[in-house]
């Protein structure tokens, strides 16, 4: 078992703006604050760095997280702006509204971190410490609330050093959350649609737009397989075209094999092509490995994709949750 981590708490000033980007530069976790509550960052390119994230949290699933950037340039490398979300944008950032958009082509950041979906949520905080980090770091961070997953939201360093600590490097104290309630969540992907209340009031949204928000669709509550599209919301998440068969022991021919540890199984040279989501058997590595190895096996041609058996343990509940979802009949 890993040793537990020592948690540093430094006060925000230029040093610990420093050391946080040097944290985050080699793969850890800081909590910082922004202006809503109390953010648990981690390098949204990097997918080890997200897979860390989820298992501080203790997340049970791959809930799609928010990429926080420092400006709109910074956001539209990220995704593409409609007409009403640029509108948005320009009226609310920075501040506490989250836009979910379509991921640009060439969108840097991990398929962990957006739960391999074709959409990203995206955020521009205003809090001085949020942003100082973020200008000197230069990459996106997703930074869900620094929590342990269940707990109330943290709104102070305290809040979060009794949930994370020993979990993650750093927490740069920078006083109480001045909003105290998590983003809202916006959704441009066709008309505007609230997905989540919070910082900024519908009122002021729907102003902002000159109409009202649509309403939810049955699409906005919950698909077939019950995967959020971004926190507050429910819908599909990425399922390869091709059948899965988990739990498998052996490879048939024409099938390709997706691989968890040192030892293959039976027959595994009849595989058309094996990707191993971690070789040294580790949940971390898997998890940041998952979807852009699915993805990869799904263009292989083959009829099934047979999967290893994974553990259930840790990172491994939300593995196979993602696994048993993308497996099921559609």
């Amino acid at each position: 078992m890993t040793a537990p981590l020592v948690t540093r708490v430094s006060k925000a000033d230029s040093a610990a703006i420093a050391e946080a980007v040097r944290v985050l530069e080699a793969g850890g976790l800081v909590a910082f604050p922004t202006e809503t509550v109390y953010g648990l960052g981690a390098d949204a390119t990097n997918g080890q760095a997200v897979a860390r994230l989820y298992e501080a949290k203790g997340r049970p699933a791959f809930n799609p997280l928010i990429a926080h950037v420092v400006g709109l340039e910074a956001a539209r490398l990220l995704a593409r702006f409609s007409a009403d979300a640029a509108r948005l944008a320009e009226t609310f950032w920075p501040g506490p509204l989250t836009l979910v958009l379509p991921r640009t082509v060439a969108c840097p950041v991990a398929d962990l971190a957006t739960a391999g979906l074709d959409s990203i949520a995206v955020r521009v905080p205003s809090h001085a410490v949020a942003r100082a980090i973020l200008e000197a770091f230069a990459k996106p961070v997703v930074a869900p609330s620094a929590n342990r997953s269940g707990h109330v939201s943290p709104t102070a360093a305290a809040h979060v050093l009794a949930d994370l600590g020993g979990r993650i490097e750093l927490i740069v104290d920078g006083g109480a959350t001045p909003v105290g309630v998590e983003s809202t969540i916006v959704a441009c992907l066709d008309e505007p649609v609230m997905l989540r209340p919070g910082g900024v009031a519908r009122e002021a949204i729907e102003r902002a737009l000159a109409k009202p928000l649509a309403q939810r669709s049955a699409e906005f509550t919950r698909a077939a397989d019950g995967a959020p599209l971004a926190p507050g919301m429910l819908v599909s998440h990425y399922a390869p075209r091709t059948p899965l068969r988990l739990d498998a022991v052996g490879v048939a021919d024409g099938e390709a094999l997706l691989a968890f540890g040192p030892i293959l199984p039976d027959r595994h040279a009849r595989a058309v092509r094996v990707l191993n989501l971690s070789q040294a058997g580790d949940l971390i590595e898997a998890a940041a490995n998952l979807f852009s190895h699915l993805r990869a096996l799904d263009g292989a041609g083959v009829k099934t994709i047979a999967v290893m058996p994974i553990p259930h343990h840790g990172l491994g509940e939300a593995i196979n949750d993602r696994l048993t979802r993308a497996a099921a009949p559609r």
